[in-house]
């Protein structure tokens, strides 16, 4: 698996990332298998300051999925640098950081700090978290992010990857502004903004109003942006979505999608990516493709025909 970028391209032994926020900082998952079994880690959201994030409770299971507030709560810049970046680059595999910020400079800020450390080969830029006020605002907002991928493009040579949001109308015209202004990947889709009600109490059940759903529930929504996304723009794209199995992944990967992350599904089984792996290969054996990228983009817009004696006359 490739992703171009300018210094050449990044190369990852296979298409499966642990998608920010549900991975941590990798220590989590030491007692399930070695966090490097995955080809590259994107981590949790860091921005320049140290954040607290939202009040708790800030998940409730829903049906098929999952409701969540966190707020990008995260350690800040500083202490990434000192505490969490050094753990991460012992996994041996390649790391997206995912930087979050309230303006351009504090997007810049975290770049021009972390870029050129070891294993640092890009960034994930989260232009997208429905559970903070600013969140949104660049991801709203195609000439916005167009502004902030311009703006960061100068600073790294490594991966620029845009994680945009399906809360707007048309998603694929956020994608073809971060690729035109200098994205070299694409990563859809961040939560859904939805919530849930204690109807006794008349509270919400999470320490917000709303909070972003993520989980199974949401992967139809995420295979149809996908498509839209993958006809949209040249780069690769990276989908995110409700993804727990092999099968997912290759339904992801006949509208186009290049690489995927699985979230939610680590919270119910945090070492599944060795039996997803496995399943994967089998699969693709099973049906004569040599690779992933051998069946990629095979979905044919849609082949239901109606049978002759229901066509209409011409």
């Amino acid at each position: 698996m490739q992703i171009p970028c300018p210094r050449g391209s990044l190369e990852l032994s296979h298409p499966v990332l642990p998608a920010s926020g549900t991975f941590g900082y990798g220590e989590e998952f030491e007692p399930f298998l070695p966090p490097g079994t995955f080809s590259a880690i994107v981590p949790k959201s860091i921005s320049v300051e140290v954040r607290r994030g939202n009040p708790p409770p800030r998940a409730v299971e829903t049906p098929a999925g999952l409701l969540n507030s966190i707020g990008l709560q995260n350690p800040g810049l500083d202490q990434f640098l000192e505490s969490y970046l050094p753990t991460l680059q012992s996994y041996g595999v390649p790391i997206l950081v995912n930087v979050v910020g309230r303006t351009i400079e504090e997007y810049c800020r975290v770049i021009e700090a972390v870029d050129g450390q070891p294993l640092v080969e890009g960034y994930e830029l989260n232009v997208s978290c429905p559970n903070v006020k600013e969140g949104l605002r660049f991801g709203l907002d195609a000439e916005a992010t167009a502004s902030l991928i311009r703006a960061v493009r100068p600073l790294t040579d490594g991966v620029l990857m845009a994680k945009l949001t399906p809360n707007v109308t048309d998603v694929a015209e956020q994608a073809i502004a971060a690729a035109e202004a200098g994205a070299d990947s694409i990563s859809v889709i961040n939560t859904l903004r939805a919530m849930a009600i204690d109807w006794r109490t008349g509270e919400s059940r999470i320490g917000t109003e709303t909070g972003g759903l993520s989980g199974p529930a949401i992967r139809p929504i995420a295979l149809r942006v996908a498509m839209e996304v993958c006809r949209a723009v040249k780069v690769p794209v990276c989908a995110i979505g409700g993804i727990t199995c092999a099968q997912d992944i290759l339904e992801f990967a006949s509208v186009g999608a290049s690489l995927v992350q699985v979230g939610t599904h680590l919270y119910r089984e945090p070492g599944c990516l060795p039996g997803i792996l496995t399943e994967l290969r089998e699969l693709l054996a099973s049906e004569g493709y040599s690779s992933l990228e051998a069946m990629r983009g095979n979905f044919d817009g849609g082949r239901y025909r109606l049978p002759d004696r229901e066509r209409p006359v011409p």
